[in-house]
């Protein structure tokens, strides 16, 4: 009995690990355009993502910098950074079926 246990264990061990999502929102403040992007961007990771995500939020008052390097012309933006390849998108992502495919979370039918 121990020695299914022990097998079990050493052949989760080996399955690899979904990717960690690393993703950045863009935003200028606490707007409703702001917080109505955070709210749904929250929503598609816990429904589609389940623990496997990390949102960034980056108030472009506070570190106006910060926009030159994932080159942000307009907020709310959202980039995935991980996995590969970067995508971006820009508004507060109340387009639930667009923003899914954006984030390639869903595929385009």
């Amino acid at each position: 009995m121990k020695t299914k246990t022990v097998k079990r264990r050493a052949t989760a061990a080996r399955r690899p690990l979904a990717p960690l999502w690393q993703l950045r929102l863009y935003v200028t403040g606490s707007t409703a355009q702001s917080q109505t992007a955070l709210a749904n961007l929250k929503r598609f990771c816990q429904t589609q993502l389940a623990g496997r995500y990390r949102i960034t939020v980056i108030d472009l008052l506070k570190h106006p910098q910060l926009a030159q390097g994932d080159q942000i012309l307009a907020v709310p933006t959202v980039v995935r950074r991980l996995p590969k390849p970067v995508r971006t998108i820009i508004g507060n992502l109340s387009d639930t079926a667009r923003a899914l495919v954006g984030l390639d979370l869903r595929p385009a039918a």
